[in-house]
């Protein structure tokens, strides 16, 4: 029975907070004490930072805000995700629960309801509908930020923060976010920019986590069961496995019978002088082949299983391999409902492109119940695929990474075939956040007790290292925010010089920067008193002992580096030798070279001088830290003057017409795009090549990708020459200006984003691009997003150009969209 005290003190709780009561009793599941104390703290005008498990069930809060919203007429609620594929999600979901008539969404290339009372968006949206002072902003009371901790990714995570920064006082934020180890100073900062935010941390699963290691045939436990996860105790099985003698044969009945073996050979005569076979050349762990797996968490009622595989060509080649075994994990029932919502889903595809899709085949193995899930593939298949899973259809999937990033996926088993990725540059292991975001997958909350994470054995796998992994649950969420171009006019259009100046100085990046200056001024403070200690234990009563040992260190240095560079010129070497004996001669002559106690002092003096070169470095690194973006800003400003996109007086800056245009140019080549409609750089492009040039500012190729590449001929070689130039003039003024600057533009996919705007066929245009599907529709997309702001923003030529360009682009597998 529930302890009187406990249901006294919830009962009470429900009499303060009825709006709670009343939403919680409408919920599946009895909501946990975090999920409470969210909808609690909203419920009394707060913002909320929930930081939780993934699957633990953050969004309930996000979900709550919105019912508060509907309460009042009105009263308005952003849903912000950082992917198109989770907004699409969210927006289905919301349909469900509040009818389509209440329920927008806006993701970039999709608009549907957009003045609805609830509109579920991607962040980029928001912040763009901020700056334009959109009309829908009126009445909103509530922003949720789902996924919050992409605030860290290095590309997109600033325009985490300029939301933040820009939502009216008057809106509450709901930030949902992964657990993260430094969730306190987050939360710190939202108080600080936001007012009144209650920071609500939870580490627990709701479907507990069982964590495997998958050795031949069994699935071991990675941690002892009499220890548990909180200390870390590697089960004692796997550490004889990894040591020398115990890795190299099986650590089950077969092992013993093999050492049973091995005692009754030693104890035979050896003929020939032979002896037998040592165990480590007898038999070795073999890792099983990816059907056996299936099978052996089909038999332990283990499936459905995600295994995640950290490159799309092991994906598909997983597939291939358990479809070759023969492998089908669907019964006819099951079958009939996978080809039905195959041929729904599928219906907007044209026949003639199914075939270049790989179309029959994939729908084959989705029959048997296996899929791959990564970029590369075709959205549309990606959310079939997506939506079999949800329905239990497909047992099976190999995954990349992308699929931990917040999509409504969860298995009752995850299954890591390595604990290392490719990260561009080399193979580097995985992170404990990123084995926490993965195995978070395992456990579906209302299906299964509990979850269960595998990894598969590897010689080189150390299980002292997968604990430390899987023990180790956060990770810090450290800022990426950096001001841009369009930022800088933005602010300076709606707040003035010196405002803006203060909104980036209350951004998170420069709270933490300077929450990390307060502890290297404590260690400034620190070391000035033991100099000060050291500096009276060197005192000399012959003299200035600072300045001796100052010349004995000048002296040590010359010396050093006169041994180390004996190939200098003669004359080089000569004015050292000068150098050397004028020092040795004025060491001589001070006072304190004849004290007694000289040595005693210079030991002191060399502590000093050791502790003073560090804190001086530590001084230096204070100096560049205080106001760091603000002097980015600063830099931006002067190029944006240079430029003539403002104009400055006596340290104010007004924009000028440029500037103005500049408001509304969104992305990584801002200043490139603005630079190039005034210049008219792109005014004798037709709608193909216009579609060509703007895939090149977007596009980014694979760090492998190199070579020349065939162009589209007449007017676009020249467009792309002059912009080119104009990049490289813009680069060496970035540079100037102490900036960072862009990479040059990438004219890989400019033929075939040309072939595809003049008609031509999806197999013509993937071959010329040399791509999987899904990488051309994400890139086409991107095109999209930056041709639109081209039919906004540039001159009626240019501006018409761009809309018929768009409107070649959106077509066929591009312009398909499930919602």
């Amino acid at each position: 029975m529930t302890d009187p005290s406990a249901r006294y003190a919830r009962a009470q709780a429900s009499r303060r907070h009825p709006i709670s009561a009343s939403f919680a009793a409408l919920q599946r599941f009895e909501l946990d004490p975090f999920q409470i104390e969210g909808c609690h703290a909203l419920e009394e005008g707060r913002s909320v930072l929930v930081a939780a498990p993934t699957g633990a069930g953050k969004t309930i809060v996000g979900e709550f805000a919105i019912h508060l919203a509907m309460r009042e007429p009105g009263d308005k609620a952003f849903y912000t995700t950082p992917m198109k594929a989770l907004s699409n999600q969210k927006f289905r979901e919301l349909q469900e629960v509040y009818g389509e008539g209440e329920v927008g969404l806006l993701t970039g290339d999709t608009n549907i309801n957009g003045n609805a009372r609830v509109v579920v968006m991607t962040t980029e949206v928001l912040r763009n509908m901020l700056y334009a002072d959109s009309p829908a902003l009126r009445g909103l009371r509530y922003v949720v930020m789902d996924e919050v901790h992409y605030l860290a990714d290095r590309f997109r995570g600033p325009v985490w923060e300029e939301v933040i920064l820009h939502l009216p006082p008057a809106v509450r934020l709901v930030s949902l976010s992964a657990t993260v180890s430094n969730a306190e100073e987050f939360g710190d900062w939202l108080d600080t920019v936001r007012g009144d935010t209650a920071v609500i941390v939870s580490e627990t699963r709701p479907v507990p986590l069982e964590q495997h290691v998958l050795v031949r045939g069994d699935l071991l436990p990675l941690f002892d069961d009499r220890a548990g996860v909180a200390t870390a105790q590697v089960n004692q099985e796997l550490t004889r496995i990894r040591s020398p003698k115990g890795a190299l044969y099986e650590n089950n009945r077969r092992a013993m019978e093999y050492r049973s073996r091995g005692d009754q050979e030693r104890r035979r005569p050896h003929r020939g002088g032979k002896r037998p076979l040592r165990p480590s050349t007898a038999m070795r762990i073999e890792r099983m082949d990816r059907p056996q797996v299936v099978e052996l968490l089909g038999r332990s009622n283990l499936l459905p299983a995600i295994f995640f595989i950290f490159s799309r060509v092991g994906c598909d080649a997983a597939v291939q391999q358990v479809r070759r075994a023969g492998v089908r994990l669907t019964d006819t029932a099951e079958r009939d409902e996978i080809r039905w919502i195959i041929d729904e889903r599928m219906r907007p595809l044209q026949d003639e492109d199914l075939g270049v899709l790989g179309y029959w085949e994939w729908r084959d193995n989705l029959e048997r119940g296996i899929a791959s899930h990564h970029a590369g593939l075709l959205p549309a298949f990606k959310e079939v695929v997506e939506e079999l899973f949800q329905r239990k259809l497909v047992k099976v999937v190999f995954a990349t990474e992308t699929l931990a990033l917040g999509i409504n996926m969860p298995a009752r088993t995850v299954v890591l075939e390595k604990l290392e990725k490719f990260n561009g540059e080399a193979r580097v292991a995985i992170t404990s956040g990123e084995y926490t975001q993965l195995t978070g997958r395992a456990g579906r909350r209302g299906i299964d007790v509990e979850g269960h994470a595998v990894v598969q054995w590897t010689e080189s796998l150390d299980p002292q290292a997968v604990a430390a992994l899987a023990s180790r649950r956060t990770y810090p969420l450290n800022s990426s925010f950096r001001p841009t171009y369009n930022m800088a006019v933005n602010l300076i259009d709606q707040f003035g010089r010196p405002r803006a100046r203060e909104i980036l100085e209350s951004s998170f990046a420069q709270f933490q920067a300077d929450r990390a200056v307060v502890g290297l001024a404590r260690q400034v403070k620190e070391a000035e008193a033991s100099l000060a200690g050291y500096e009276k234990a060197m005192t000399c009563e012959l003299g200035d002992f600072a300045e001796y040992s100052g010349i004995r260190r000048d002296l040590s240095d010359a010396e050093k580096l006169n041994r180390a560079d004996r190939t200098a010129p003669a004359r080089i070497r000569q004015q050292r030798q000068n150098e050397i004996q004028s020092l040795r001669r004025r060491m001589q002559r001070h006072p304190c070279h004849s004290c007694p106690d000289r040595e005693d002092h210079a030991r002191w003096a060399e502590r000093y001088w050791k502790l003073r070169r560090r804190t001086d470095r530590t001084r230096r690194d204070i100096e560049t830290r205080t106001g760091t973006v603000a002097r980015i800003f600063d830099r931006i400003i002067d190029v944006l003057a240079e430029l003539d996109y403002v104009t400055l007086d006596d340290g104010a800056a007004s924009l000028t017409a440029a500037g103005r245009t500049m408001r509304r140019i969104y992305g990584e080549r801002d200043l490139l795009v603005a630079e190039s409609l005034r210049r008219g750089l792109w005014r004798d492009l037709d709608p193909a090549g216009l579609a060509a040039l703007a895939c090149c500012l977007v596009y980014e190729p694979r760090r492998d990708e190199a070579g020349e590449y065939r162009l589209p001929r007449g007017p676009f070689r020249e467009a792309l020459t002059k912009t080119q130039d104009l990049w490289s003039r813009l680069d060496d003024l970035e540079q100037e200006h102490h900036l960072p600057g862009t990479e040059a533009i990438a004219t890989g996919l400019a033929q075939a984003m040309n072939s595809w705007a003049r008609g031509a066929s999806l197999e013509v245009v993937l071959t010329e691009a040399d791509m999987a599907a899904g990488d051309f529709v994400r890139w086409a997309k991107q095109t999209i997003d930056l041709l639109d702001q081209l039919s906004i923003v540039a001159d009626a030529g240019v501006a018409t150009t761009a809309r018929k360009a768009l409107d070649a682009v959106r077509r066929g597998i591009v312009a398909y969209s499930s919602v």
